[in-house]
């Protein structure tokens, strides 16, 4: 089922929770790995992850690397006639390389990531959005860096014994042949930034499979197998290959406000270009924001988060925002998910 039939009058109590939570940090740990973090019966754990997936409350993903995805993404701000911001929001959502879609509180802007080469960018730019009568006003930013992205967020119901338990060993660092310069004493010492994770190859196989998690990531290794028509160890070595490579971040999608986030906001930061990278940094880390890019355009660092409430989005403009010396900042709340890392998203009713 998918997400966007969902029924909008379930609730996740706090043990449905844990397990999106454990989903979020690892969104192919097994059964038995998070029955036995979370304390519970490996039956329990797959009746109620078969429930929210079938319901089509959860679905778990790939999501790309942040920096190969994000850096050169395009974040549209799209200005609508009034009672014309559905058609535009799933006209984008219909779309393969936007990802993320959002409809702005007000009805007049739909939000939205896209992911793409120079050509299909400007048929949309400066052919399709400019000609439909609907659209008013398009303001584009591209991703400059990516602080963190949605995949890294986490809704907070795990400790942080249960979230090292989850979270995948680190891969062991590819092997360095030193130069003879680095064996200098005059030779500057090298960071890890300095030398990015080489990426793999990717073959036919590699790209079936990838294909595949990016619509279920928690496909078994014998299902996934049975799917690509490869035995199932080449496909275990590959996984292992490719996760080793940062290929197979996940991304467990839910509507936020099932985990008790009522209020999904973006925020269009002004921020002195000296105190950009700290402030980006910052910002990253606090556990409300699932979502931190610079950003070309007026203003120059955006950051999405949720709350548990209007009077949580306040505490946190003041007490968390104020004091990090931000110039200016416009918030901007969504009234509505449309997509998010992919997945369509279910347009909720209003409860009695």
């Amino acid at each position: 089922m998918d997400i966007s039939t969902a029924d909008p009058d379930t609730v996740l109590d706090l043990l449905d929770r844990r397990l999106v939570c454990a989903l979020q940090v690892d969104g192919r740990a097994e059964t038995g790995r998070i029955a036995e973090v979370l304390g519970v019966s490996a039956r329990t754990v797959t009746r109620r992850l078969a429930r929210m997936q079938q319901a089509g409350l959860l679905r778990v993903v790939r999501m790309p690397e942040v920096e190969d995805a994000a850096v050169g993404a395009l974040l549209l701000r799209v200005r609508v006639l009034r009672g014309k911001v559905d058609t535009i929001a799933q006209a984008l959502a219909d779309r393969p390389d936007v990802p993320f879609v959002d409809v702005m509180l007000g009805g007049q802007e739909v939000g939205a990531v896209m992911l793409s080469d120079a050509g299909a960018r400007d048929r949309l730019l400066y052919g399709q959005l400019p000609a439909t009568a609907a659209v008013t006003e398009t303001t584009t930013h591209a991703v400059l860096h990516a602080f963190s992205d949605a995949g890294q967020w986490q809704a907070g119901y795990l400790d942080e014994a249960e979230v090292a338990a989850l979270t995948p060993a680190p891969a062991p660092p590819a092997p360095t042949v030193q130069t003879p310069a680095a064996q200098t004493p005059t030779a500057q010492t090298s960071t890890a930034a300095d030398h990015p994770r080489e990426k793999p190859p990717l073959d036919a196989l590699d790209r079936a499979l990838l294909a595949r998690l990016s619509v279920d990531a928690r496909q078994s290794h014998a299902t996934l197998a049975a799917a690509v028509g490869a035995p199932e160890s080449t496909v275990r070595r590959r996984l292992h290959r490719l996760a080793a490579a940062g290929l197979l971040r996940t991304h467990a999608t839910v509507d936020p406000r099932l985990l008790g986030m009522a209020v999904d906001a973006n925020l269009w930061l002004d921020v002195p270009p000296s105190r950009l990278a700290e402030v980006g940094t910052a910002l990253a880390r606090h556990p409300q924001v699932h979502g931190v890019f610079a950003t070309s355009g007026p203003t120059n660092l955006v950051a999405t988060l949720f709350c548990a409430d209007h009077g949580g989005l306040y505490r946190f403009l003041t007490g968390t925002l104020g004091p990090l010396g931000v110039d200016r900042a416009e918030t901007a709340i969504v009234a509505r998910a449309v997509k998010r890392a992919g997945v369509p998203l279910q347009r909720p009713r209003p409860r009695p």
